[in-house]
């Protein structure tokens, strides 16, 4: 019978890993560019793909503003923390950890970022992806978990919520925030970006209190279609914030 040989394990200071460690880091200066950040709280991570379940995480502490390549933190599924200068946050390690193992994705991006927040404290808890264009990219591809139960300080909590996720793209956490996830970094880092435009475009229609007119489900689908099958402007985008961020 054939095997797969394994794959070799990636050091930490690895320049494949290396790359990792300063997308990672762009992508929560550009957040708090884009006023996506929350104070110290929140986290985002990027699993190395090297099938070793260890994640490059971002420490405990700082502002997401003055991250840089040498702050991020290397921690395996069980939470323990393995390489860098850095201490993390529990919180952080229950919902990253179990959302990489439960759900498979790469990239997990997790904030309190205001207007989608705000959306998760209505009675649909989430984003109607029939409306703005922006929101079509999603439809299809939303989870809602709606059953806000506590800070997540236990193993149990984080699977709850990545279970929650399912196979969903993007998870709307009920009274919380958000999680967006992703195979890369940048394509996650484009989906976090236009959910919070859409979820703004959104609240400020509804505030005007004139009816909102959403479009047919088949065409929401179509336009989800479209833009996930050209990621182009995903990844021009996440080059521009490196030139300028």
């Amino acid at each position: 019978m054939d095997t797969v040989a394994a794959k070799p394990r990636l050091d930490f200071d690895a320049p494949s890993v290396r790359r990792l460690r300063a997308d990672l880091a762009l992508a929560l200066r550009a957040a708090a560019h884009h006023g996506l950040a929350e104070g110290v709280c929140n986290h985002f991570s990027i699993e190395l793909p090297d099938g070793s379940e260890r994640f490059l995480l971002n420490p405990r502490g700082l502002l997401w503003s003055e991250i840089r390549t040498e702050d991020i933190v290397l921690v395996d599924f069980d939470g323990n923390k393995l390489a860098g200068r850095h201490e993390v946050e529990p919180t952080a390690m229950y919902i990253h950890a179990a959302v990489h193992r439960l759900t498979g994705q790469a990239c997990v991006l997790h904030t309190h970022m205001p207007h989608a927040t705000a959306l998760t404290l209505t009675e649909e808890r989430a984003l109607d992806t029939r409306l703005s264009q922006n929101a079509m990219r999603y439809h299809g591809r939303l989870a809602i978990d709606a059953h806000y139960n506590g800070l997540a300080l236990d193993h149990g909590e984080g699977e709850r919520i990545a279970r929650a996720i399912g196979q969903a793209d993007v998870a709307f956490l009920g009274n919380h925030g958000v999680i967006v996830c992703g195979a890369r970094i940048d394509h996650a880092y484009d989906d976090l970006y236009y959910l919070e435009r859409a979820c703004q475009a959104q609240l400020l229609a509804q505030s005007s209190g004139r009816p909102l007119v959403p479009v047919a489900e088949e065409l929401a689908a179509s336009v989800a279609a479209q833009m996930q099958g050209e990621r182009l402007q995903s990844e021009l985008f996440f080059e521009a914030l490196r030139r300028t961020v």
